[in-house]
């Protein structure tokens, strides 16, 4: 298999270049070459090359990692004393008892960055199903929410330990919250550094926990989080409240909260994007002489012109009588079929007008 392309190349930047010319470069790029728009042969696969190459260069460890191993094997890293097929985040493909790239990066730097990680956990993401009428949809609101997530304990500080007392030093780590591990490899025999499984990665083990949140540094707490609602939302959107998830662990940073909107179905409404649909009747007489009929709208009543001589099933519409974008700042419409109502009875004075009708 040849070598894959250097990813600067692919997006036709420099080693040099900035974030910002890195992500204009893969926008113009993208925009080309998309399958929806680029038809040509060939499109999808430079489309998922595209993609690949700024997964890796946007992310500044990702592309410090290509720009080192790149530099030492060249485009695609298929040298390197033979390391081929790099692939981010999975490992090097036939080296599986590695793990992570970055338990690998852990081996060559001394194991630093991966007792660091362990010692400050980050706390756990939440999520909030939240359903909202097509109302509030439109004009957008305010919502509290009432959440139950981790937060430091208060009476230990985060500490874990019981007030008055402090962690001690771990045993099966001396202290330094790294053990050594040796491992066999085609290359030889390596020692990789990990963090200590007892302290997770602290270098402290607690003998006397804390009553309140018995060592774990963390307790459950009921809040209410406020979230602002942008008009025109539709079922299937999530908002992301930054910190608001679970607490870290020893001063790690909080889990964020994920709200997944569900707007409910609507009595009147049947709703396509930022359009409205509403079905009405009119008599037969209302569409062979015309009239001016109610139509109900999410902002109270408006008036329909109905033409003289309407025909069943004809659709008219009320411009921005629907759901603003949240896109930009127009509105959608209301589109409203008439069915024109045909009477199953009439009375004899009627059947005689209808008669002198059909015959005039």
């Amino acid at each position: 298999m040849p070598p894959k392309r250097d990813y600067y190349e692919i997006l036709g930047v420099s080693k040099s270049a900035s974030a910002d010319e890195i992500k204009k470069s893969y926008r113009n790029l993208a925009r080309k070459y998309h399958p929806d728009v680029n038809k040509e042969s060939g499109s999808t696969e430079k489309f998922k090359e595209i993609n690949e190459a700024y997964q890796v260069l946007s992310d500044p460890n990702k592309r410090s990692q290509y720009d080192y191993f790149g530099a030492a094997g060249g485009p695609g890293m298929g040298g390197a004393g033979g390391f081929s097929g790099f692939d981010f985040g999975k490992g090097f493909q036939g080296f599986e008892g590695f793990g992570e790239f970055g338990d690998l990066f852990d081996i060559f730097m001394g194991g630093q960055r991966g007792a660091r990680r362990a010692s400050r956990e980050r706390g756990s993401d939440l999520r909030f199903d939240l359903k909202i009428t097509l109302e509030e949809a439109a004009k957008g609101v305010e919502k509290e929410l009432e959440i139950v997530h981790s937060v430091s304990c208060q009476t230990c500080k985060g500490t874990g330990a019981k007030p008055g007392t402090t962690p001690i030093k771990c045993s099966h780590c001396g202290g330094t919250g790294q053990i050594r591990k040796s491992q066999q490899t085609i290359l030889g025999s390596f020692t990789q550094v990990v963090p200590c499984p007892t302290c997770r990665g602290t270098g402290e083990t607690i003998s006397s926990p804390c009553p309140t949140c018995r060592g774990e540094g963390r307790e459950k707490k009921r809040h209410i989080v406020k979230v602002k609602i942008p008009a025109g939302i539709d079922s299937g959107y999530r908002l992301r409240i930054s910190g608001a998830g679970d607490a870290g662990y020893k001063g790690g940073s909080p889990g964020d909260l994920y709200v997944f909107i569900f707007v409910q179905d609507h009595p009147l409404f049947n709703r396509e994007g930022d359009h409205l649909y509403y079905r009405t009747k009119i008599s037969f007489i209302q569409a062979i002489l015309g009239d001016e009929i109610k139509i109900p709208t999410l902002d109270g009543e408006a008036s329909l012109k109905i033409p003289a001589g309407t025909q069943p099933n004809t659709n008219f519409k009320l411009k921005g009588k629907g759901l603003p974008s949240l896109d930009h700042h127009e509105r959608g419409h209301l589109f409203i079929l008439v069915e024109v109502e045909i009477p199953s009875r009439v009375t004899k004075g009627q059947e005689d007008l209808l008669k002198k009708f059909r015959n005039a």
